[in-house]
């Protein structure tokens, strides 16, 4: 082979190597359209008999405004991709209710093992941390009560990282708490909040459908 058809031939090589990855991402994205538009269940073409009640359509995270703390403007996709437990909050209390939540959540996360780092949690509410009251007379875990909410997620939950939602965001996005208040969510990678678990759930459900998740995702 003369070196000129070599040169062609390497060439060829290495465009259709480049355009697996453009091809794998453009393909990921129409047929997640399509997930979104409810034209197709995703998780039952995959044969899963899921535990979680599916939201159909999903709902996406930044179609409300988020923010952080200090009240800084955060989008959900400029976080670092993981899929997420999601707790929502409102009201500015955290009652009996949102504390078993935040220990539920924490206590499946921790029991994902070694799939732990490639999920996240997070905790949505209407109200900035440091104006949430915690009114509680126990933790589920049994240790002391802190003093305050922010004192409780720094001792209970350390690497849980709590937004504010815009006002009304917590009703538009959360509106299966209406009817169960134990109830808290999985987010996609993207921000599309897919399912969600009321308070009559079991973990042992809970770590089955989020390691089929994983297993059958590229995050």
């Amino acid at each position: 082979m003369d070196p000129q058809a070599q040169q062609n031939n390497n060439r060829m090589v290495l465009l259709l190597v480049a355009a697996i990855p453009v091809t794998m991402i453009l393909g990921a994205n129409f047929l997640w359209y399509f997930v979104v538009r409810g034209d197709l269940d995703l998780i039952g073409e995959l044969g899963t008999a899921n535990r979680g009640e599916l939201i159909q359509p999903p709902r996406q995270l930044d179609e409300r405004g988020l923010a952080d703390q200090d009240g800084i403007a955060i989008a959900y996709s400029d976080l670092e991709p993981k899929w997420t437990l999601l707790v929502p909050g409102a009201g500015g209390v955290c009652d009996a209710v949102c504390e078993n939540k935040l220990y539920i959540t924490r206590q499946i996360h921790v029991a994902l093992g070694k799939e732990f780092n490639r999920i996240r949690r997070i905790y949505v509410s209407d109200t900035p941390v440091a104006d949430i009251d915690l009114t509680v007379g126990a933790l589920s875990d049994k240790h002391p009560v802190p003093a305050s909410f922010a004192a409780y997620l720094a001792q209970e939950h350390r690497g849980l990282k709590p937004l504010v939602v815009e006002a009304g965001g917590v009703e538009t996005l959360f509106p299966e708490r209406q009817t169960d208040p134990g109830t808290w969510y999985v987010v996609d990678p993207t921000g599309w909040i897919m399912m969600s678990y009321d308070s009559a759930i079991s973990y042992k459900d809970v770590i089955a459908d989020l390691k089929f998740l994983l297993k059958n995702s590229g995050e």
